[in-house]
């Protein structure tokens, strides 16, 4: 008798879980909202600023963009290390990583409870060369400088921050498996059928294409390159890999080609206009 009642006990906690949660997270959610409304303005001015990713959205989507920014950055501990800091600093860091993550339902990479902004280029472990940024166990690093160059344009296809973004999100995803996006993880050995050929043409065979040397190095650096040739050079991208670019819209859920016109990001599960964010979803 008594095993019957703690089975049932059991099987009663796990059928409610998932109910409470969603429950909980949308409280959560709406509480937050309410605090994000307040600053909305002033994060808008930010981003808007400095992404052009940003401002070719829609407005449903740029408020959804925000909000998700302001849970990014309200999960986080910013830490800065030989720089001064700033109140955009973590709104752009924030705002990078939704970018990448804005066609998932999961974004807030939340293994990573610390990131690391660094002034400059800066030496890691053994290594001889200067790092602009990397991912370990201890969280998410990043040098401003090179962060500012990438988001603004002066280093043509190469931003830190989408770099070490798709690093993080592999790492919840695949090592840790923290806080794993069903889309993204069903699509993934989808995406890797186009990208491994590509990559041991490149690194065995030497073949050359846009994503240059460096994404040669290894398949987690392969990735990380490939996720920033998308959004900073989608059309080349598109022309020069078409079934390289397709399936990296497939595993993101979005297409940085699609909003150039004035459409929506994402490409599946899009969010219904309402005059009023939906926090569930966000």
């Amino acid at each position: 008798m008594e095993i019957v009642v703690i089975v049932s006990l059991v099987l009663g906690v796990l059928l409610l879980n998932r109910p409470v949660t969603l429950l909980a997270q949308r409280l959560y959610n709406r509480h937050q909202f309410k605090r994000f409304i307040v600053r909305e303005t002033f994060y808008h001015s930010v981003v808007s600023r400095h992404l052009n990713y940003y401002n070719r959205l829609g407005l449903d989507e740029q408020r959804k963009f925000l909000f998700r920014t302001y849970l990014f950055q309200h999960s986080k501990t910013f830490r800065y290390i030989e720089v001064e800091q700033s109140a955009e600093m973590p709104i752009l860091v924030s705002a990078v990583a939704v970018q990448l993550t804005f066609g998932l339902e999961k974004f807030k990479l939340n293994y990573f409870d610390d990131i690391f902004i660094l002034r400059d280029d800066y030496h890691y472990g053994f290594y001889s060369r200067p790092f602009m940024g990397h991912v370990d166990q201890t969280g998410i690093y990043l040098s401003w400088d090179n962060f500012m160059k990438g988001i603004s344009n002066q280093t043509p296809n190469c931003n830190v921050g989408l770099h070490e973004m798709a690093h993080a999100l592999a790492y919840v995803n695949f090592i840790t498996q923290t806080e794993e996006d069903k889309h993204f993880k069903k699509e993934f050995p989808n995406f890797s059928k186009v990208a491994r050929p590509i990559f041991t043409s490149m690194q065995q065979g030497g073949a050359k294409n846009l994503l240059g040397d460096y994404a040669a190095t290894n398949y987690h650096e392969f990735w990380a390159v490939a996720v920033e040739i998308f959004f900073e050079s989608p059309v080349q991208f598109r022309h020069e890999l078409p079934e390289l670019y397709e399936a990296m819209a497939t595993v993101l859920n979005q297409d940085p080609l699609s909003f150039i016109g004035g459409s929506t990001t994402i490409i599946r599960r899009p969010q219904p206009a309402s005059k009023r964010a939906d926090t569930s979803n966000l």
